[in-house]
Order: C-alpha cells, then sequence, then structure tokens
C-alpha cells in the first residue's frame, strides 16, 4: 500500500497560490500532501504552510517557488509522515491542533499547537472527526476558497465509488461526516489521499457525502475483487 526507497515527487493539485505532491506515485495509498501561500505584508516572500508532507528530492525547490516555508501541519494524527523532517530543515514548527492528542509525542521537532483557526493564515480549523473507536483524530481546514480534508474524503480508487470524483474513506462510509463537511462551497478541496478536484469542487463534496450509504456496498465488493485479483 505504502511506497519505500527513493522517493519521485509526482506534482499534482496546481493553483494560483498552492500545489501538491505524490511523493510515490505508483503506490496504493496514493499519499497526496499540499502547500499553500499566504501573504506576509512584513515580508517580500509568501509565508507557506505545508500540510501533511511525504518528503521526496526536489521538494525544496517546489515549496520555494510559493515562497518561504512558515510551518508544516498535521492534519490526522496518523499523518505526522514526514512533518518533523521537513520542519527542521526549514527551521519551522510542526502545527497540531490542540484537541489533538499522541502526535506531538515523538516528534523530533518544535510543536505548536493551534485552536479554531491556524495561525495568521486565514484558514479555519474545524474538527471532522474525535474518536476512540476507532482511533481517528481529524481536523479540517477551509479559508474561504480551499478545503483540505486530510482523510475522511479520498480520490485514491479505494475511496471512490461509481461515477465519484472523490468519495468518503471506506471505514465512515455507513456514517460519513456529514455536518462537519457540508455548507463551506469550496472552490477546490485537496485530499490526503488522491488528486483533488479543483472545479465543481462543492458539487464533488456533496455528491460524495449524499451516496456515501448507498455507494458503500459497491465500493466494498470492487475492493474485495481487487484484492482477490477478480
Amino acid at each position: 500500500m505504502k511506497g519505500d526507497g527513493e522517493a519521485d515527487l509526482h506534482e499534482i493539485d496546481r493553483f494560483d497560490g498552492g500545489v501538491g505532491w505524490i511523493a510515490y506515485p505508483d503506490e496504493a495509498m496514493e499519499r497526496a500532501s499540499h502547500a499553500v501561500a499566504v501573504p506576509n505584508e512584513e515580508r517580500e516572500t509568501d509565508d507557506v504552510w505545508v500540510f501533511d508532507p511525504v518528503d521526496a528530492p526536489g521538494l525544496d525547490d517546489l515549496l520555494a517557488e510559493l515562497g518561504t516555508v512558515a510551518g508544516v501541519v498535521v492534519g490526522l494524527d496518523r499523518h505526522k509522515r514526514d512533518s518533523a523532517a521537513v520542519a527542521a530543515r526549514h527551521d519551522v514548527s510542526v502545527w497540531v491542533p490542540e484537541w489533538m492528542t499522541g502526535v506531538a509525542d515523538d516528534l523530533d521537532a518544535p510543536v505548536e499547537r493551534f485552536g479554531d483557526r491556524l495561525a495568521d493564515t486565514g484558514f479555519e480549523a474545524f474538527r471532522i472527526r474525535d474518536s476512540s473507536v476507532p482511533p481517528w483524530q481529524e481536523a479540517g481546514f477551509f479559508d474561504g476558497e480551499t478545503l483540505i480534508v486530510p482523510e475522511s474524503l479520498g480520490s485514491a480508487s479505494y475511496f471512490r465509488g461509481d461515477r465519484e470524483r472523490i468519495g468518503v474513506h471506506p471505514m465512515l462510509r455507513l456514517t460519513p461526516p456529514t455536518t462537519a463537511l457540508s455548507g463551506h462551497d469550496p472552490d477546490r478541496v485537496l485530499v490526503g489521499h488522491g488528486v483533488g478536484v479543483l472545479d465543481g469542487a462543492a458539487v464533488a463534496v456533496e455528491d460524495a457525502l449524499s451516496n456515501s450509504r448507498s455507494k458503500a456496498p459497491g465500493l466494498y465488493a470492487k475492493t474485495l475483487r481487487s484484492a482477490i485479483g477478480i
């Protein structure tokens, strides 16, 4: 599911002031990472905020196209990924939601906590899921244009049901996070697994949530067929 060895940075989700990448394009999990530039009135370059990064050769050059890295963000308790390594290389902190537990304990980098706003980025931070059974703590981010969903939505094949551009995570298909993810009306949605949706994003999110239960059987059957090689 996860790639290993030498990473091969593949750019995705390019938009004005932001970019995404997949470090191991051939892996089944399609772990996606993103960086968003935020204007800094005191500096000549924009601040760059990096979300759930998987490191790869050439990443620093990609980030430098946007500005100067100001922070690295962990949006899911399981997405520590290479956040500490990227933060240490740029001499910045890893930012973790104040309510998220267990993430900061073994990060080899300074840690900053945030509440319902991510520093001065313009991003609202909100809880998508905070559950102990199964363990799952996830924050979403929205700045009026860009919606970032680390795990509950994805476009990797094992997320998507029939004719879905993005889909609800297989484990949440029967209990989709509709309340948390509705009402944002984003221009684009970026996800932690697979490419994002850069046009028609609001409709794609609404379709994913509203069809989550009805398309679950088909998705599970597709996953089973793939697993047993049918």
